[in-house]
């Protein structure tokens, strides 16, 4: 119902290319990835988009938690503990998640 949801709401779409075979080696994470079925979720939302004529646009991962949304800057790496961080170069205060999700979206914007 959710891809459905996002192929009919948006012409565009725009997903981190993860690489989740190797994302389950880690045996912290790897059950909750698998519980999750990331990778059944981005085969309906590409069928989906071609169904409907929708774009899908798929980004490297590399660096989107990092780099500073607002001026650009790679500010270093970060365990994956810091949730939230104020960038040493513009002072913006950012969500690791939220930053790397409007990353992601301006990478594949990019790609257009």
């Amino acid at each position: 119902k959710i891809t459905d949801q996002l192929v009919k709401e948006y012409d565009v779409i725009v997903i981190e290319d993860l690489k989740i075979k190797n994302m389950t080696k880690n045996h912290h994470l790897a059950r909750s990835i698998l519980r999750q079925s990331w990778g059944k979720f981005r085969e309906m939302l590409e069928y989906k988009c071609k169904k409907y004529g929708k774009i899908l646009i798929k980004v490297n991962p590399a660096y989107t938690s990092r780099i500073c949304s607002k001026c650009g800057k790679d500010t270093g790496k970060k365990p994956l503990s810091v949730r939230e961080w104020d960038c040493p170069f513009c002072k913006a205060h950012h969500d690791r998640d939220i930053n790397a999700s409007i990353n992601i979206l301006l990478k594949g914007l990019a790609q257009l």
